[in-house]
C-alpha cells in the first residue's frame, strides 16, 4: 500500500504522525512525504536554510519513508503563491505517487500555511471515478491545531493509532530537527510530545497514541 503525507514544513509529518508513519513502514507499506514551503534569506541564514533538508532526510531515515519530495514554496508566504499554482504542484505529487492513503494537515491550524496546504490537498482529492484514493486523515501538530482552538473549527479526533511500539523511533525522528526543538515545557519539547501522545493514548484505552480526523473513507 501506498501512504503519502503533506507537510508544510519539515518536522510536521513527524509531529502530526511520526508513530505511524513507522508502523506503516514496519508493516512494508511504502510511504512518501512530501514537504511544501522552504525557509529564506534574509529572514533564515544560509546555515539555517541548508540544515532544513538534512534534517527532514535523517528524520525520514528513521521512519522509514522512501522518498521526499520538496516542492520549495516560501514558508510563511504561501498566500503570495496563489492557490491555484498550492493546487497543481500538490495535485502533480498526489497523481505521481497514486496513494491509497494520505494524511494532510489540519484545516484548522494556526498557521495559515498549514490551512492553505490543507485545502489544496482537498481539492486535489476531490472524489472522481477511479480515484486511486482511499482514505484522507488530517493530522494535528502541536502549537498550530491546539493554538488555533477556539478561533478556527476545533480539531475533533475520531481515529487512533496505537503508536506504543514506534513512540521512540518518533521522538528520534524529531530530535534530527535541531533547528525546531523547544525547552520543555513548550509542546514541541521532546518531553512535551512524549507527555501529548501519552494523553491521545489515555483517550482510547492506550499507552502512547496518535489522534487523527477522518474526512473521508472508501470501501469496496
Amino acid at each position: 500500500m501506498k501512504i503519502l503525507v503533506i507537510a508544510p514544513h519539515p518536522d510536521d509529518e513527524v509531529l502530526g504522525c511520526g508513530g505511524t508513519i513507522k508502523k506503516h513502514s514496519n508493516s512494508g507499506d511504502e510511504v512518501y512525504l512530501c514537504v511544501v514551503t522552504k525557509p529564506y534569506t534574509p529572514d533564515w541564514s544560509e546555515e539555517y536554510i541548508s540544515q532544513k533538508p538534512k534534517e527532514a532526510k535523517k528524520s525520514s531515515e528513521i521512519l522509514g519513508i522512501k522518498k521526499i519530495f520538496f516542492l520549495d514554496q516560501p514558508t510563511v508566504k504561501l498566500d503570495t503563491v496563489g492557490q491555484k499554482k498550492l493546487n497543481d504542484l500538490i495535485s502533480e505529487i498526489i497523481r505521481k505517487v497514486e496513494p491509497e492513503v494520505l494524511y494532510i494537515p489540519f484545516f484548522g491550524d494556526i498557521n495559515k500555511d498549514h490551512r492553505l496546504v490543507s485545502e489544496a490537498c482537498l481539492v486535489a482529492v476531490r472524489p472522481r471515478p477511479g480515484s486511486f484514493i482511499k482514505k484522507v486523515l488530517a493530522y494535528e501538530v502541536r502549537s498550530e491545531t491546539d493554538w488555533g482552538r477556539g478561533v478556527f473549527e476545533p480539531f475533533i479526533p475520531n481515529v487512533f493509532v496505537d503508536v506504543s511500539d514506534a513512540i521512540d523511533e518518533k521522538i528520534k525522528a524529531m530530535s534530527c530537527y535541531k533547528t525546531q526543538l523547544k525547552e520543555w515545557p513548550h509542546p514541541r519539547s521532546l518531553e512535551g510530545i512524549k507527555i501529548f501522545s501519552k494523553a491521545r493514548g489515555m483517550e482510547a484505552g492506550l499507552e502512547y497514541a496518535e489522534a487523527f480526523m477522518l474526512l473521508r473513507q472508501v470501501k469496496s
